[in-house]
């Protein structure tokens, strides 16, 4: 399985904004947007040029696929299943991406990263209604379970996570149930769940071209 590799927080500044792609961390001052907040690179602290048009549609879909995590063949793919459906291509492509297994685990807090819980779902440490699913990209449904197996529960990562979540709350389209190590789809993901500054019909225009 394809994967980004180099060291993430170059991706936050890149695109000068925190993308919480090192959980916890991002939240203190050890975080690279807060102390070098310059696009990386030999000449990064030398202004920033201007960039329009195409340019912003460019750093918008970057940013989204960089938030979750997603290489550039896959989200494509993404933008394509959405196009094709019924309804409003860009709060069908958002939803896409939030319905993820390894999202829905880290919106769970069951993991503090989305690449946390990408490695849980990898490494079998995940179950949907029950079942095993080791695949990350996995849609979840509403009315599915998702649970972390008896043997995992005792991972410090796992009940840090959850004892962050519960005092910080979950999305609305989830319900976390604590005590059992578990959480329910209880509907669909909307653009106001998110809570991320994207502007996601910037993305669609980029692919509409």
């Amino acid at each position: 399985m394809a994967r980004y590799t180099d060291a993430v927080c170059r991706l936050c500044r890149r695109e000068s904004i925190k993308l919480f792609l090192k959980g916890q961390r991002c939240l203190t001052d050890k975080c690279a947007i807060d102390r070098r907040n310059f696009v990386p690179g030999q000449h990064g602290k030398s202004r920033r040029p201007r960039i329009q048009g195409y340019g912003l549609q460019l750093r918008e879909k970057q940013k989204l696929r960089r938030f979750y995590g997603v290489l550039e063949a896959q989200f494509r793919t993404y933008f394509q299943k959405a196009f094709a459906a019924k309804g409003v291509t860009g709060e069908l492509l958002l939803s896409m991406l939030e319905r993820r297994l390894d999202n829905t685990v880290y919106r769970l807090g069951m993991a503090s990263s989305r690449a946390q819980a990408r490695q849980l779902v990898r490494h079998g440490h995940i179950l949907v209604n029950e079942k095993k699913v080791n695949i990350p990209s996995f849609q979840v449904k509403q009315g599915q379970v998702i649970a972390v197996r008896e043997k995992s529960r005792k991972l410090p990562l796992v009940q840090n996570a959850l004892d962050l979540a519960s005092s910080q709350g979950v999305p609305s389209w989830l319900a976390l149930d604590r005590e059992n190590f578990s959480g329910r789809v209880s509907g669909s993901p909307t653009k106001e769940d998110i809570n991320f500054p994207i502007q996601v019909q910037m993305v669609v225009e980029l692919y509409s071209k």
